[in-house]
């Protein structure tokens, strides 16, 4: 049993083997799930309820606490009061306090143009050349797999793939028992000795960290990684992990680097292309850089198997887990880094699916924000005050900004309809507020504009710089996912909208030329 440096313990693993033969041979009958039912009750519990007992202070089990939601309400009503008192100077107040979050944004990306254009003094250690380890740990793939039926010759030849001794080796597959379709679909194909199926019983919450956890206690491996169902890694990636693990023992998880197969299918997916390289290539090592706390991407993390049970493995409640994981292991004193490896990925090509991804993707980042917040004096004990401060411009910053862009033009058209909004009495104040908000909007796009094209340029994929000029149209699209995800919030917080996914056959000739 792992314990926290408190005396807590917030895993206790128990690992329960079935054969890869019998496991496959159970997939497709419909009492496929049948055996050790009381053992798959109990760690379907523990699954479910381990982080939220051990320490309901970091669980979304509860979306938002009291004093919590008395802000949220208070704040409008205070408005309110004073736009009737006094329209000019609450406006002049608003406005002062939306240009903050915009401010935060450019600080990010001027620090992620500035870590790109000036390299370490060192090559960092996730870049360093393979050095295996003797013997190499024993490493388990975890992958959560849900209505994917139609990729799973895709997905076990992307497993197959991978370089590492199958003798350390153990891969995952886990399935839900109510998808009988996927589970076919695994049956149908003969599986390496490696690799099996683990069958998650029906339950509630139905999340990715859920079917997580409860797979995580039939994990045999000292190293842990989550692959989703369809991703292509590089297939040296699992040797760069350990590598990089193994140089320190307070370094929790790695993070490989995303990017996108289908880049040139539509307008959405050559956005999703810059987004995910300035993500992944620029601002998650800036982060890992300066010491501040890394929000996980929602695959390719490679954790210590101690640092995941140390704090408690994923929370099922929050639908953007990835990015929750990443702040509580800031908060246990462990370390993050991004692994200089790429995991290939489908993006949405559709406006309905990118929604819906990023409705989800965005509500659990709001999720995790209120998690981290609510005791801010606990936040700030565990973090330090830089990486508080850090929490704040990284989760608080990019939340509210999405949130805010959109009024900003509607200020601007305000402006142009009605005249000067924002002039409360004379002096410069007012005129300061507004020139610095029309500053922060230019700086916002260009700053954008410009890491995107620096992000691109990195992977040698030129042609996508002429689509980065269309960013702050996408910025928009996202803004519109924001307040989806705060309606959701409210109304089916736990939903997980799932994001649909074709064999890679189907969007072949639109795949970028860089990918294996």
């Amino acid at each position: 049993m792992q314990k926290r440096r408190d005396g807590r313990a917030l895993l206790a693993p128990r690992v329960q083997l079935h054969s890869p033969s019998d496991a496959h041979a159970r997939l497709a009958g419909p009492d496929a799930s049948n055996t050790s039912e009381s053992g798959d009750a109990q760690d379907l519990d523990l699954a479910v309820n381990a982080l939220r007992r051990a320490r309901p202070d970091l669980s979304a089990g509860e979306p938002i606490w009291a004093w919590q939601k008395w802000i949220l309400l208070l704040a409008p009503a205070a408005f309110a009061v004073a736009a009737l008192l006094d329209s000019k100077l609450a406006i002049f107040g608003l406005a002062a306090v939306l240009i903050v979050p915009f401010s935060c944004v450019v600080v990010l990306r001027t620090a992620a143009l500035w870590s790109t254009a000036v390299p370490p003094s060192a090559p960092p250690i996730s870049q360093a050349t393979i050095v295996d380890p003797t013997p190499l740990p024993r490493y388990s793939v975890l992958v959560p797999v849900y209505d994917e039926a139609a990729i799973v010759p895709d997905l076990v030849a992307a497993l197959s793939a991978i370089d590492y001794p199958p003798d350390r080796l153990q891969i995952l597959l886990v399935l839900e028992r109510a998808d009988t379709e996927t589970r076919e679909a695994v049956a149908a194909i003969p599986l390496p000795p490696y690799m099996s199926a683990v069958i998650v019983p029906d339950g509630v919450p139905r999340t990715k960290p859920r079917a997580l956890n409860f797979a995580l206690r039939r994990a045999t491996g000292d190293l842990i990684v989550i692959y989703d169902a369809e991703d292509v890694p590089d297939p040296d990636q699992l040797r760069r992990a350990a590598t990089c693990l193994a140089t320190d023992p307070r370094l929790g998880c790695v993070q490989a680097q995303l990017n996108v197969l289908n880049d040139r299918e539509t307008w959405l997916t050559r956005q999703f292309a810059i987004e995910y390289t300035v993500l992944f290539d620029c601002l998650l090592p800036m982060l890992d850089r300066l010491g501040l706390p890394v929000p996980l991407g929602g695959t390719s993390n490679h954790f210590s198997r101690a640092a995941l049970e140390e704090v408690g493995g994923w929370d099922p409640f929050n639908v953007t887990e990835d990015a929750d994981l990443g702040i509580r292991l800031a908060r246990g004193g462990w370390g993050v880094k991004v692994l200089a490896s790429t995991t290939w990925e489908e993006a949405p090509a559709t406006f309905s699916a990118w929604l819906k991804q990023r409705t989800r993707w965005l509500k659990g980042w709001i999720q995790t924000y209120l998690v981290h917040m609510r005791l801010p004096r606990a936040a700030i004990r565990e973090l330090g005050w830089f990486r508080f401060l850090g929490l704040q411009v990284i989760m608080g910053g990019i939340i509210l900004s999405a949130l805010v862009h959109p009024w900003f033009y509607i200020a601007a058209a305000a402006e142009l309809t009605f005249g000067p909004i924002l002039k409360m009495h004379p002096g410069p104040l007012s005129d300061f507020v507004k020139v610095f908000s029309i500053t922060n909007l230019v700086l916002g796009y260009v700053t954008g504009v410009a890491l995107g094209c620096v992000a691109v340029a990195g992977r040698r994929r030129l042609r996508l710089a002429a689509s980065a000029w269309m960013m702050p149209a996408y910025w928009l699209l996202i803004s519109l996912a924001a307040y989806r995800a705060l309606f959701q919030l409210v109304s089916t917080p736990y939903s997980w909208e799932k994001t649909p996914h074709r064999p890679r056959a189907t969007f072949a000739r639109t795949a970028s030329d860089r990918v294996p």
